[in-house]
């Protein structure tokens, strides 16, 4: 069953880059066509596309590279070369010549998808600050607030690398946060680059009177054992929570899943009887799944991340159908949830319709 889907996928994938490859010729051509050109195009389009597949099986850093771009480059090709297609379709009943309106067509879309690429390429690497002011009953707490700073899904990686971590650690220190939260997807499927670009070193210039804690995600995974990554968080000061909970100085309590997909991961009932109930409690669960178990379990702050708010649109329209909180804030009797759409990306390095950013959590205790 795996084999057949597969087969399909790449079957599927092979027509949609025939197609697309085909218009671009069509574009392009020049009025001689010859053989050589046809060649080299070909080879061209053939190389771009097996790019995402040779690298993603191979792991050969400059290949990754490349097929991370033609990603973007095939999402908005998809997208605009069928909307070019039937514009000279429709074009051919005006009294336009055909060949200027097939060539037009053809720069409008290569010009938008310079354009979507710089402005996805911004979004993506220049994060913004989105602020919720919430309030929740202090209980035996003595504090009267509380500012959390929370980023999700960095994917620190070969795309997601050095420079983005630091500007990761000088924003949220600009912040000045009591505690900081990073629920989840902080690898990017590979422990390697993270560590060759001493991003652990970078993160533990993150400082928070509270401390700082994460918990793992579904792409936070290598080769190795989960305990190595760990290691490499706590080695930048993170205390990771593992399906644990801690009590923070006394003050409030935080409770740190395990991804849904592992499959030891406790139920949440499981962790809540442990937790003291007369004390504020902070749930971090990287999936935003099950708000119904959470909220009848008291909690009072749930943080996720996963969805990235689709990322690129029209994905944005498919999360909020699967989540009841794709991105944003939600109230559900006392239970505040808030999901990020992520401090960094996953697969193509752009963002259209979304941004990256930052959560500043002010929570105000009655």
């Amino acid at each position: 069953m795996v084999i057949l889907i597969l087969i399909i996928t790449l079957l599927l994938y092979g027509g949609l880059v025939y197609y697309i490859g085909w218009r671009g010729y069509r574009w392009l051509r020049p009025e001689s066509s010859s053989r050589r050109f046809k060649l080299l195009y070909s080879l061209i389009v053939v190389l771009a596309a097996s790019s995402l597949i040779v690298g993603f099986t191979s792991g050969i850093t400059f290949i990754n590279i490349v097929g991370a771009y033609w990603m973007a480059c095939f999402y908005l090709l998809l997208l605009l070369v069928p909307l070019a297609h039937i514009t000279v379709i429709l074009l051919r009943y005006t009294r336009l010549p055909r060949h200027k309106t097939q060539k037009w067509a053809g720069f409008v879309t290569l010009g938008l998808v310079v354009f979507f690429l710089a402005y996805g390429t911004y979004n993506a690497y220049s994060p913004v600050v989105r602020s919720y002011d919430i309030r929740i009953e202090k209980g035996t707490s003595t504090l009267d607030s509380l500012d959390i700073a929370m980023a999700a899904d960095t994917h620190f990686g070969l795309l997601s690398g050095k420079d983005h971590a630091e500007r990761l650690v000088k924003e949220i220190n600009a912040l000045n946060p009591d505690v900081i939260l990073l629920p989840g997807d902080l690898f990017d499927d590979d422990i390697q680059p993270f560590l060759d670009q001493k991003i652990d070193e970078i993160l533990s210039g993150l400082d928070a009177p509270f401390g700082v804690y994460a918990t793992l995600g579904n792409h936070d995974r290598h080769d190795g054992t989960m305990q190595e990554l760990i290691e490499a968080l706590e080695h930048s000061g993170i205390h990771v929570l593992y399906d644990e909970i801690i009590e923070v100085q006394g003050q409030f309590t935080l409770i740190g899943r395990k991804d849904r997909i592992d499959r030891d991961r406790l139920p949440l009932d499981s962790l809540m009887k442990d937790v003291t109930p007369s004390k504020p409690n902070i749930l971090l669960d990287h999936q935003p799944y099950e708000l119904d178990l959470a909220q009848q379990e008291g909690i009072d702050l749930m943080v996720s991340g996963h969805t990235h708010g689709g990322q690129v649109f029209p994905g944005n329209l498919i999360t909020n159908a699967i989540y009841e909180n794709d991105w944003g804030h939600l109230q559900k009797e006392q239970m505040h949830t808030i999901v990020t759409s992520g401090f960094g990306f996953w697969g193509p390095p752009i963002r259209i319709g979304t941004r990256s950013e930052i959560v500043m959590i002010q929570i105000e205790f009655e």
